[in-house]
This record gives C-alpha cells, sequence and structure tokens, in this order.
C-alpha cells in the first residue's frame, strides 16, 4: 500500500478498504470498522483525531524481556481481568494520556542501544488501535516487535501477525482450560485458546519468527504443568517463578523437578537465577517419544 505519510506497508492486503475487528475497551464487546487501513506520520486514528495512548510505564534498557537482546519495554495501562498475584498492579486501570508521538520519541531515545521494543502492561493488546500505530511505527525504525499479552483479545493479536507489525508473542497460559473462567472472573477462556490457536499457527508458518508460551507458577498450583504442557506440547514453553506475598516462591530446584515430569526441554525463570534452558533427563524424555 503506498500514499502520502504511509509509514508502513501492508503486504498480505491487496485491496485498500479492509473489514477489521477492533475491540473495545470492555472484555465481551467487539466493534466492525470498514475502514482503510492507513496510518499516517501524523499517527491518527481511523476517525482522523489525534491517537493517544493510556501509557503505562518505559523501561529504555531491558535484558530479560526478549532473550538474546536489547530492547526497550513499552508497557500500556490497563487490562481486563485482575490476577490476584499480577506484578504490576498499578497499571491494570487508571489513566495516564499520552500522545503516540511522545511515546515514539521514548523509544527513539533509546535507539541506539536496542534491536527490537517490547509492550507488555497491563493488556497492551486492549488498546488495539494505539497499539498497531506504535508497533507500525517502531518497524518503521526498523526494530522488531514484542507482544506479552494474556490473549484476552485474539482480533488485536490476529490484526498485528496480519499487518506483519509482530515478531515475537510471549502468551501467558494461566490454568488448565476447566479453571480459566472462575481464576480470571470474567468469561475469557475461548478468546485464550483462539488466541493460542492463532499464535501457534502464525508460528509455524514463519508468519512471527517467536512464539512462547510462560507458565508463572506457584506454589500449590504444580498440578497445572503438565496440563498446559500436553495442550502446547509442540511450541517453546517457559515455567516462570511466581512471587506473590509472603509466600515462598517455588525454587530453581523445585521448578526442575517439576519440570522432569513432563519429558520435554523447558526454560526456567526466576528472580535469583534468570533464565535458564533445561532439558533434564533427555534419555528420558527422549525414550517416552518412541
Amino acid at each position: 500500500m503506498h500514499g502520502k505519510g504511509i509509514i508502513f506497508s501492508i503486504p498480505v492486503i491487496s485491496s485498500p478498504d479492509t473489514m477489521i475487528r477492533w475491540p473495545l475497551l470492555a472484555l465481551g464487546h467487539f466493534t466492525t470498522l470498514n475502514t482503510t487501513v492507513r496510518y499516517s506520520t501524523e499517527h491518527r486514528s481511523v476517525s482522523g483525531r489525534a491517537m493517544d495512548v493510556n501509557f503505562g510505564g518505559f523501561v529504555p534498557i531491558s535484558t530479560v524481556d526478549w532473550r538474546g537482546k536489547a530492547v526497550c519495554t513499552v508497557f500500556l495501562r490497563g487490562c481486563p481481568v485482575r490476577c490476584t498475584y499480577c506484578h504490576n498492579s498499578s497499571i491494570l486501570s487508571g489513566n495516564d494520556i499520552r500522545s503516540i508521538e511522545e511515546v515514539i520519541g521514548m523509544v527513539k531515545s533509546s535507539r541506539l542501544l536496542i534491536s527490537g521494543v517490547v509492550f507488555s502492561g497491563g493488556e497492551p493488546t486492549m488498546q488495539a488501535e494505539a497499539l498497531v500505530a506504535l508497533a507500525g511505527a517502531i518497524k518503521n525504525m526498523g526494530l522488531l516487535v514484542g507482544v506479552q499479552t494474556n490473549g484476552v483479545y485474539p482480533d488485536t493479536l490476529e490484526t498485528l501477525i496480519g499487518l506483519s507489525l509482530v515478531d515475537r508473542i510471549a502468551l501467558d497460559i494461566k490454568a488448565r482450560w476447566q479453571r480459566y473462567d472462575n481464576l480470571m472472573k470474567v468469561p475469557c477462556v475461548d478468546r485464550v485458546q483462539r488466541s493460542f490457536a492463532i499464535c501457534r499457527a502464525a508460528w509455524q508458518s514463519g508468519k512471527i519468527s517467536e512464539f512462547e508460551v510462560v507458565i508463572t507458577l506457584f506454589r500449590g498450583y504444580e498440578d497445572e504443568v503438565p496440563y498446559i504442557s500436553h495442550e502446547c506440547s509442540d511450541v517453546d514453553l517457559v515455567i516462570q517463578q511466581g512471587v506473590q506475598g509472603n509466600i515462598p516462591p517455588l525454587s530453581c530446584s523445585e521448578l526442575k523437578k517439576i519440570a522432569d515430569t513432563l519429558n520435554r526441554p523447558v526454560r526456567i525463570r526466576t528472580r535469583e537465577g534468570g533464565e535458564i534452558s533445561y532439558e533434564g533427563n533427555r534419555d528420558r524424555w527422549i525414550a517416552s517419544k518412541r
């Protein structure tokens, strides 16, 4: 797509007009806009107004949000679910409205030191229009784009993938499907399942270069891991140490013991040891596949 002020091309769309479903800011409600997908250097919304973002925070340099890369991390405010253990609870609600240009300026300040930008939250896919515009601007700088998501807005992920605006997706799966809605306190399991299917298909087809499922594991919920591992047996799995209140977190050695039961390689993340690749008893899990 070509035109004055266009900041990124859309190789997967041949018609200038397309139907895109943008999530509204309330879980469970979607709207369909028949609109031309264009984002100008003025970063205006599809309605023509100057575009803003509900800002959550900015980390200029991070070496932990994208394995093997130095990136900056942009946090977008707001999330429709309320996980009791959320370490970013201060940005689940409220308002800190900033212009798209201001956020892009933050990224530019780190440009010489980074290879990509990770969008996190909150739930970054909740602000679909702003996220797509930001991702387009980031790609226009020649940087990679990563998204950390809980998967409750699959349409946003589908749009980012369809427009080639995301390179890496980390999907947080919190429990077995049967327990999901009760844990999240909102009906969202169907959406998370759809997000998983969209991301897995995109990764398998090469539309995104990296996709991982992340389990943030707390003591007492160890029985969730084998179920989730089975559901995502063909994608990368990360077991992440959960830290909540005065409950002692699972140690790296305890997480390794859990991983040993899965008969597959995983990555383990802890506060004390960072991230490690772990295969455990390789002979055992290879034998289990014979």
